[in-house]
């Protein structure tokens, strides 16, 4: 029976004259105080709030017995403004990419729609209504704020930490917000980035209402002065988003709509250049793959995007360098200006550059590596087992253990028969050179994954459109040019010291007189500021994982 009564509220006749102002002041207070450890305790004890919501209900029940049951929302005898604000409010959550079902507003909405306009609605309805408004706007401020799923148990290589939301402070300060709209909107990300993602996903979900794009065909490449009847899906779609201005259109002014006209070419490279493709105006297998993506797996992405946007603190510092994985690209940013952008290789699929911040202190001219103990094992030993003399052709040194006081081992004095990788305790270091896998300068942020930007002698590989054949760090396509930007302000540090210190050969460590903030990213969609929708691939397949935790069956009601 208490189950019933939670789900359809009781519906009390008022006499005529109605229940006299005091007696109607004591009884809203009342039904809140029963709702809340009464109807809502037995709610949960039948399954009909998540985890979350019991917690939370815990937190209201001190909360409003604070303030003597006096509701936030309601009135004594309707529902109010407020209540109805904070009702559309809470059912615009879609707009961030956020389900408002999450947070009760179908319910909330029946509550209203039944409040009788005459009568205004029973204590126990409007009971029922503040509580689960304040449930809601809990939730709601919390997953704008701090983002709806926690990183590292969305993907165990994020380690991106949250700032806090907590239920008392929301609660203490919307008792005292004045303007609801602004009082949420205080929690999302407070950046142009977070609101450019939010107006094009918005513009994207419009395109779907209108039936989304056309597939196009396979076939041969179309390139310039092509005829070709896939020419004209193209043309319709590079004008659909925009691609394609109407006033560049040759079809507008009675050109053949099939024609590769010249006017395409740059509308089909600028929208190879927001799909990190390569630039070369003829539509291939990749550039016809990204293009056939459907417009709800686009707007999936946004909405991923919009969630690693919530984990990210607004301020990422004046001056700092921002690598986005998915894209391949660093960018050295002093706000808000981008003084420079360049390729970068990074991790492996199977070797994934983790995510996380951290603050570069110094720079390393000529390094030496220090091999790490899984690649000697793994790559190494087996080289070496081949030919002896690997080791001193390629400027390698071996000690006899990892420790400060290790030895110097000459290689052909071990019978590598008898290592295995189980039994190998020596530590091999590269000298600096040429050769060297970290080439001429190193970038370090020193932290727990020993993950660090350094140059490289395998600079062919920034000329592949995706770039992931590290080990995990991060290789610079031109660390003279990084290390003169990320030098300025640090005193007798120009490029022609930079220029001569590489040259000399000797090892150099430059301690930076401001530490500079590292973000390691991933992001699969974004806006710039000029407005193009940018897609990436999922290389590490870190959407999949993260749209498991997101989306969990609920995928078709976001899009």
């Amino acid at each position: 029976m208490r189950r019933v009564a939670w789900i359809v509220c009781a519906v009390f006749v008022v006499l005529a004259g109605g229940l006299p102002r005091p007696a109607l002041a004591e009884a809203l207070p009342l039904a809140l105080s029963q709702a809340l450890t009464g109807g809502g305790a037995d709610a949960a004890a039948d399954g009909l709030l998540t985890d979350e919501e019991i917690e939370t209900l815990t937190v209201l029940q001190r909360f409003y017995g604070a303030r003597g049951y006096r509701p936030l929302w309601v009135l004594e005898a309707a529902a109010g403004p407020r209540a109805e604000k904070l009702a559309r409010l809470l059912a615009a959550a879609d707009l961030d990419g956020l389900d408002p079902a999450d947070y009760r507003a179908p319910q909330i909405a029946g509550l209203l729609a039944a409040l009788s306009p005459e009568s205004g609605g029973t204590p126990e309805n409007l009971a029922r209504l503040e509580m689960l408004l304040s449930l809601g706007l809990v939730r709601y401020a919390g997953d704008l704020g701090q983002g709806r799923t926690t990183p590292h148990v969305a993907d165990p290589e994020l380690f991106v930490f949250r700032e806090e939301v907590t239920k008392e402070d929301v609660l203490a300060a919307a008792a005292d917000a004045t303007d609801l709209e602004g009082f949420i909107d205080g929690y999302r990300p407070q950046t142009e980035r977070y609101v450019r993602q939010k107006v094009a996903l918005a513009e994207y979900r419009a395109l779907a209402l209108q039936g989304g794009w056309a597939e196009i065909p396979e076939g041969e490449t179309l390139k310039p002065g092509m005829t070709d009847p896939r020419v004209g899906l193209l043309r319709k779609r590079l004008r659909l988003v925009g691609d394609l201005k109407p006033a560049d259109d040759a079809a507008e002014r009675g050109g053949a709509p099939d024609f590769y006209d010249p006017a395409m070419e740059p509308a089909v490279k600028w929208m190879q250049y927001r799909h990190g493709l390569a630039q070369d105006g003829a539509v291939g297998n990749k550039t016809l793959a990204a293009l056939n993506v459907p417009i709800e797996a686009r707007i999936e992405q946004m909405i991923l995007n919009l969630e690693r946007r919530r984990w990210m603190p607004d301020d990422l510092g004046q001056r700092h360098i921002f690598v986005n994985l998915a894209d391949q690209l660093l960018k050295l940013v002093d706000e808000p200006r981008t003084l420079l952008d360049m390729p970068v290789v990074v991790g492996k699929p199977y070797h994934h550059t983790p995510i996380f911040s951290h603050v570069m202190t110094y720079v390393e001219i000529n390094p030496f590596w220090n091999v790490p103990p899984s690649i000697a094992r793994d790559e190494l030993l087996p080289k070496i087992k081949h030919d002896v003399s690997y080791l001193a052709k390629n400027n390698y040194v071996l000690f006899s253990d990892w420790s400060s006081g290790a030895a110097v081992v000459d290689p052909q004095s071990i019978d590598w028969a008898q290592v295995s990788k189980a039994s190998f305790p020596y530590k091999i270091r590269q000298d600096s050179g040429d050769g060297n896998a970290l080439g001429r300068v190193k970038f370090m942020f020193p932290n727990r994954f020993n993950i660090y930007l350094h140059d490289t002698p395998a600079k062919s590989l920034f000329g592949r459109q995706e770039r992931t054949f590290s080990h995990g760090c991060v290789r610079v396509q031109d660390p003279a040019l990084l290390a003169e930007v990320v030098l300025q302000g640090t005193a007798g540090w120009d490029r022609a010291r930079i220029d001569a210190a590489i040259a000399s050969g000797e090892r150099t460590v430059i301690t930076l007189k401001q530490p500079l903030p590292v973000h390691i990213s991933y992001l699969t969609s974004w806006v710039n500021k000029d407005g193009s929708v940018h897609f990436r691939n999922d290389v590490y397949e870190r959407d999949a994982a993260l749209a498991g935790a997101l989306f969990g069956a609920r995928a078709d009601s976001l899009r």
